[in-house]
Order: C-alpha cells, then structure tokens, then sequence
C-alpha cells in the first residue's frame, strides 16, 4: 500500500492529538524518538508543542493511509543559520506501531528526500540512537554514518548508546 503524504498540514487540534497518539505508541512499541518507554500522553505532548511551535520555519511531512489514518510522520528542522541553509535535519522519523513492516518508513524517507530535492537542498542529515539497528534501516534509504559519538546517549543507568550521525548526499 502507498501512503498519501502532505506537506505542512493544517494543524488542527485533532492532527496534534494524533501526532502525540502516535509518537507515544512509537516510543512505547521501544522507538527511539526521544523517549525510554513507557512514556505517558502528557511527556509527550510537552515535546511535541515545542517542535509544534516551531513549524513555519520546521516542516510537517505527514503520511495518511487511504483511509485516511495518520500513518507517519517527521519534522524537518531548518538549520536557521544561513551557511547550512544548503542542508536539512530529520527528526522525529516514526511510522505508527500498527503499520510497521508496510515499507511505509521506506516511503516516508523517499518522500522527504524528493522534497528536499525539489527544495534544491544538497543534503538531508539526521541522527539516530545506536543499539536498534537503525543504521541498516537508514543505509538502504541512501543514507551513509558521518559521525558517533560514543555513549552519548544514557537511556538507563549503565545503558549508554552511541548517538549516530547520518548523511544523504542530494547533490549526485
């Protein structure tokens, strides 16, 4: 199935509440988008109103199902420094629990990285916490590990991740 993506939606009440819907069941289901689960609504929501209050200058990129469910979504951060204004960050990159194993991250990467071409951007970078094997994930997509920073993540006493950089190249 091929999900419906729309750019910058109209955040509405209801979209909020379902963006933090699904950020906690990603984080819950052991995402690393920000949170050691389990993790409440409200921890969420906290989060998820600064990354809220930024968009205008961030980017929203939201994938429906044909029904018209909030399938995934990631922000696209806008460096706000005018000599990396060639580039962008991924955050947040989440697909519902529900939906897994679709392709449909896959399909979220594919799109952002064909708006960002079509923004005439040179690159896309985002980072990823080390230990889920997210690195095999992104490398598929095109991406290539840039940096590590060794135990930069402490998700639980004496469980440290390393915090990984990762790089698509738009410019080829």
């Amino acid at each position: 199935m091929t999900l419906r993506f729309v750019l910058d939606p109209d955040l509405t009440p209801e979209l909020r509440e379902e963006i933090v819907v699904l950020w906690t069941a990603v984080s819950n289901a052991g995402g690393a988008v920000g949170f050691v689960p389990p993790v409440q609504v409200a921890e969420v929501r906290a989060v998820a109103e600064r990354h809220f209050a930024d968009l205008g200058t961030d980017r929203l990129l939201a994938g429906y199902e044909p029904d018209g469910r909030l399938a995934a979504v990631l922000f696209v951060e806008d460096m706000r420094f005018g000599l990396m204004d060639h580039w962008r960050m991924l955050k947040r990159v989440m697909v519902h629990p529900d939906f897994q194993g679709r392709g449909y991250g896959a399909q979220l990467l594919a799109e952002a990285e064909r708006v960002a071409r079509g923004w005439g951007l040179d690159g896309l970078r985002l980072t990823l916490r080390g230990g889920h094997g997210l690195e095999t994930f992104y490398g598929r997509s095109g991406y290539v590990e840039v940096g590590r920073v060794p135990g930069a993540i402490r998700v639980a006493p004496g469980d440290d991740r390393d915090d990984v950089t990762m790089w698509l190249d738009l410019r080829a």
